[in-house]
This record gives structure tokens, C-alpha cells and sequence, in this order.
């Protein structure tokens, strides 16, 4: 048996590289899905097991509310948040703008929060659901450059590990996965002297979450999983 044979999830962040390998292989095992969030490339066609709902501003909970409301009408259920949404800046603090900061809060972190609270009422009407988050490793540190980053995905493993106890006893997970620098057209045109051997694979990520996703996971809340391959 799949997976997540009938299960629903929405990535918030569903139309990167990242989120639609995600989307894929949630898709493979069995979950119907629903893409949020802004998007230059084309639309994926709606289907019987996928959802796109382009241009929802992921840090405006209105929107976001709007948005579930559109995959339970779609659906008639919501088992699963995937908070996918991010960005990144290499900045140091005394070159940089401060602007900068804000700009990774609302990227990395309120994404994150606003899309929780959206989805909550759902999941705790059902008295089940799972939160995902996408963190990252190089969180556990602060280093030059990274200060706006970091501070940023911290917030999104604090925020993992309060949301977790709030909700402990109400039948809904929240846990994080910390991904390595992962393997995408991006980071390889931002890095192209690098060993991509040693980055990790959308498919790897997926599957951590996939995981954290499933019923076999239902007793762990309030984790960071790191997803580092050889780094």
C-alpha cells in the first residue's frame, strides 16, 4: 500500500524545484496535492490528484485561509502541510542591508507561521494532521554572511518545536527537516566550481518528509531531521 494512499497535503512553496519534487513524490504515493504560492514558470494542469493555486501571498493570512477553504472544497480534507516557501541572501551585516532581514523573516519564517495558522482549524477539527517545515543545517550556526539566513530558518526550528508542544496532545505533528545545500539548477549556476556529489537530492528531501508525512511518524513531533548528505 502507498504511503499516503488518501491522504491531502498542500506544499506551500509548491511551484520551485524543490517543492514540485516533493509534490511528485507525494503524487507516487498515493496523496493528492495543492501547490501554493507565487510562480514564474507555467502552471501545472489541475488533475484528479493535484491542486494549483498560483499567486496566494504566503505571508497574508487572509489569502492563505482562502486558499485551504479552496482545497477542502477540491478535496474535502487536508491531512498534511508541507511549508516549502523560502529564500536565501549572502549578506555580512557590515556590506549589507538591513533590509535584508526583514526580507528572510518574511520569506523563510512568516511563510511558514502564517501557513500553520491557516491550515489549524482543519486539523484540529479532525483531531489528526501533520506540519512539515523546511529548515536548514546551516541554522544550527550563525557564520559571516549568513546572519540574516540563519536567524531566519532558527526561527522556523523554534517556531517547529513550540508548535509541536502546543499541539501534543491534539493528535497534530510538527517537525522540520534540515536540508544541505541541495542540488538545484540554481545553486549550481551559484556555485559551479562545487563537488555536487556532496549536495542532496530533492528526492532525498522528499522522502525525509514523505516520512515525517506518513502514519509510521506519528509518534514523533518537535524533531529536526537533518538531510545533509556528505557535507
Amino acid at each position: 500500500m502507498s504511503m499516503l494512499a488518501g491522504k491531502v497535503v498542500i506544499i506551500a512553496g509548491g511551484f520551485g524545484f524543490l517543492g514540485m519534487a516533493v509534490a511528485a513524490a507525494a503524487q507516487a504515493q498515493g496523496a493528492r496535492v495543492a501547490l501554493l504560492g507565487q510562480t514564474r514558470d507555467a502552471v501545472p494542469t489541475r488533475t484528479d490528484s493535484l491542486l494549483p493555486l498560483p499567486g496566494v501571498d504566503l505571508t497574508d493570512l487572509p489569502a492563505c485561509q482562502h486558499a485551504v477553504q479552496q482545497v477542502l472544497q477540491q478535496f474535502g480534507r487536508l491531512d498534511g502541510l508541507i511549508n516549502v516557501a523560502g529564500g536565501f541572501r549572502y549578506e555580512t551585516l557590515s556590506e549589507g542591508d538591513v533590509l535584508s532581514w526583514d526580507l528572510m523573516y518574511q520569506m523563510n519564517l512568516r511563510t511558514a507561521l502564517t501557513m500553520s495558522k491557516a491550515v489549524l482549524p482543519t486539523l484540529l477539527t479532525q483531531g489528526q494532521g501533520r506540519i512539515v517545515n523546511i529548515g536548514a543545517n546551516a541554522a544550527t550556526r550563525g557564520s559571516a554572511g549568513m546572519g540574516a539566513y540563519t536567524a531566519s530558518k532558527a526561527g522556523v526550528a523554534r517556531l517547529t518545536e513550540s508548535l509541536a508542544d502546543e499541539l501534543k496532545a491534539r493528535g497534530i505533528t510538527v517537525n522540520a527537516v534540515l536540508p544541505g545545500i541541495i542540488d538545484t539548477p540554481a545553486n549550481r549556476a551559484d556555485m559551479p566550481d562545487a563537488d555536487t556529489s556532496r549536495w542532496v537530492a530533492p528526492a532525498d528531501i522528499a522522502a525525509a518528509i514523505l516520512f515525517l508525512l506518513s502514519d509510521a511518524a506519528h509518534k514523533i513531533t518537535g524533531a529536526s531531521l537533518p538531510v545533509t548528505g556528505s557535507l
